[in-house]
């Protein structure tokens, strides 16, 4: 699995590169800024992005700006950021298309190689992979949107942790459910996004985004 990774601290983004590599990742470029960045992004098209928000040479948004850029030239590009803030409005549009193959870790929430890994594995497969505060800091702009509104806290606290990523299986032993139980939720949270019923992975991703991506 081929990556391109962007962090402009030097110690952290060869730790990166080393873990990445330890997991049987292709690591094709590792870059510092922005520029740099979508240059990667756009000339080595690979399977998923792992991207900090705050890049030379303003450091303010460049890594997402040319992340988000790099996903307008190459539809479905799989972005992971990880970042240390939480930046709602460019969360959004990098959820805006719907397409599925994104994440957003927060670095200090992250506690170990394994789940750094995992994330990076379900972003590049077309998943979801979201911190639960950048959740609930999204969670908390839609709080008055009629689609949230349809729903009950359980099937909320359902679809809060799909969007981390989680099965049913996880699902149900996180919230001491059956996994019938979390099934039938997750049924009832499909239609009432307006998604027909179903397990299939793919939904499950419509769920999550158009759940997060609201307006």
């Amino acid at each position: 699995m081929r990556v391109v990774l962007a962090e402009d601290l030097h110690l952290l983004r060869e730790g990166l590169v080393a873990l990445l590599r330890a997991h049987g990742f292709e690591v094709v470029a590792a870059v510092e800024s922005g520029p740099e960045l979508l240059a990667a992004l756009v000339g080595e098209r690979p399977d998923v992005a792992v991207v900090d928000v705050r890049l030379p040479p303003t450091f303010t948004d460049e890594g997402l700006q040319a992340a988000l850029a790099a996903r307008r030239q190459v539809p479905g590009l799989p972005v992971l950021v990880l970042s240390q803030h939480v930046e709602q409005l460019y969360a959004r549009e990098l959820l805006a298309d719907g397409s599925g193959g994104v994440g957003y870790l927060l670095k200090d929430r992250v506690f170990n190689g394994e789940q750094f890994v995992d994330a990076v594995r379900r972003v590049a497969g077309g998943g979801t992979a979201m911190d639960p505060e950048v959740i609930a800091r999204l969670l908390a702009s839609n709080a008055r949107n009629e689609p949230l509104g349809r729903l009950t806290p359980r099937e909320r606290e359902v679809l809060e942790l799909m969007a981390e990523g989680r099965s049913n299986a996880a699902i149900a032993q996180r919230l001491f459910l059956s996994d019938s139980a979390v099934g039938k939720h997750t049924a009832s949270i499909f239609t009432k996004l307006g998604l027909a019923p179903s397990d299939d992975d793919n939904r499950r991703v419509l769920a999550v985004l158009a759940f997060l991506n609201s307006k």
